[in-house]
């Protein structure tokens, strides 16, 4: 077993995840007419690849143990190439949700395998280790963004750029090929099956499953709309992306020294204001100040994914694979809707903005550079700022919560093999 190509890998496949949202978010505008579709439909759409995660995560968890973490990361593989090829060849809305969700479920796939995998790898380091690993996140979002920018300027559309995810999927597809993968640090230690289901009905860590629904949409909901929210804005939308998702893997990458001197449960409180403040601020910035209030929402959401994840698994490990799942799973199950949410709020925004004697037909039909136009893409960035001020309001609940946590939170416990409830419980 060769722990730091396993790590690297893992860290190539979760590229050919994020590199999937930025694209994805640049495609929404070409989607919608393309295929004549609501901004409600294209929230649908892009929802497809969270409800797919989630799919992945809820029954490749579980299977990590009984299947082994190698068979999971060989259906992410399968899955990203099935999906990359159905959303280029998608012929209406049908046919591109189903590649969305295909693809979904091979994000999930790495997630649920990589997650446990990190984990096994460095048990003394979980959450400055998760925070590595999940650094390519943003940064495969910037990859992302900036291959969406140029292929769109240089006029190659949106196909073409969904075909450079076979890159990374080839590497790490390589890299993993014939590796042994290691059993899951629950089944290495002992842990019984009925142990791990109890501690995963804690009622400590079913808060943080309610935390991480709030957490995952604060992160995740705005840089799925922010690409074509902030261009009718008047920016270009996919560098905004490209830059906040720059700052997270920075800020990620030098997780170990924030976790070590302000705690796990610090770095949650700290994020939560930052980011409400940067959602607010980007709800009434425009122009360069936009970036500005981007930087801010960056800095907020950067260490919120991995910090979640890595705190519970560390307060709750006897809950091993299925809990990093759940929570994982939980998250995206909530954005895949929250999405849809977002977009039809946007389209209700839009509706009451427009002006007496027109309709939205006429202004979308207006041509390119013309006052109408002018008017059309102004009132829907408007309504799509408002949304993403909305949003706001979840940092602002889970900071009263992360406090009361940090206040009466469960402390760390020790994995142990002792069965039943009563080991779940000890770790309160």
């Amino acid at each position: 077993m060769n722990p730091k190509r396993l790590f690297l890998a893992s860290r190539i496949a979760l590229i050919v995840t994020a590199m999937s949202f930025a694209i994805r978010g640049g495609a929404a505008g070409a989607w919608a007419a393309q295929f004549n579709l609501t901004h409600e439909q294209v929230g649908w759409v892009n929802g497809a690849a969270f409800w797919g995660f989630t799919l992945a995560m809820a029954f490749g968890g579980p299977l990590c143990d009984a299947l082994g973490l190698g068979r999971i990361v060989a259906l992410a593989f399968v899955g990203h190439v099935c999906g990359i090829l159905l959303t280029i060849f998608a012929w209406n809305y049908w046919s591109l949700y189903a590649g969305t969700l295909i693809f979904g479920i091979a994000n999930g796939s790495v997630e649920a395998a990589c997650n446990p995998l990190i984990t096994t790898l460095y048990p003394n380091d979980k959450t400055t280790k998760l925070n590595h690993f999940h650094v390519w996140f943003p940064g495969g979002i910037v990859i992302g963004g900036v291959v969406s920018y140029f292929l769109d300027k240089a006029g190659l559309g949106w196909k073409p750029q969904f075909a450079t995810m076979l890159l990374p999927l080839a590497i790490y597809g390589s890299m993993f090929l014939g590796q042994p993968f290691p059993k899951t640090e629950r089944v290495q230690r002992g842990i019984s099956t009925g142990s791990m289901w109890a501690a995963c009905f804690n009622p400590m860590f079913l808060l943080m499953v309610a935390c991480m629904l709030m957490t995952a949409t604060t992160e995740l909901v705005p840089g799925q709309w922010i690409p074509s929210i902030l261009t009718n804005a008047g920016v270009s939308g996919i560098l905004v992306l490209a830059f906040i998702n720059g700052v997270m893997a920075i800020g990620r990458q030098c997780a170990g020294p924030f976790v070590h001197r302000v705690s796990p449960i610090g770095m949650l409180i700290i994020s939560t204001i930052l980011s409400a403040l940067g959602l607010f601020a980007m709800s009434h910035a425009s122009g360069g100040m936009l970036f500005a209030a981007a930087f801010v929402f960056a800095l907020g959401v950067c260490f919120f994914w991995p910090t979640m994840l890595g705190y519970t698994n560390d307060r709750f490990p006897n809950t091993g694979a299925l809990g990093l799942s759940i929570m994982g799973g939980a998250g995206m199950l909530m954005v895949n809707f929250m999405l849809a949410v977002a977009g039809a709020n946007i389209d209700k925004g839009v509706s009451l903005r427009i002006p007496a004697g027109q309709t939205a037909e006429s202004l979308a039909a207006a041509p390119a550079g013309s006052d109408l136009n002018g008017i059309w893409l102004s009132i829907q960035g408007a309504a799509g700022l408002h949304t993403l001020g909305r949003i706001a309001i979840l940092p602002v609940i889970l900071f009263f919560v992360f406090v009361a946590i940090r206040v009466k939170g469960p402390k760390a416990g020790p994995l142990s093999a002792s069965a039943g409830a009563e080991a779940a419980a000890a770790n309160l």
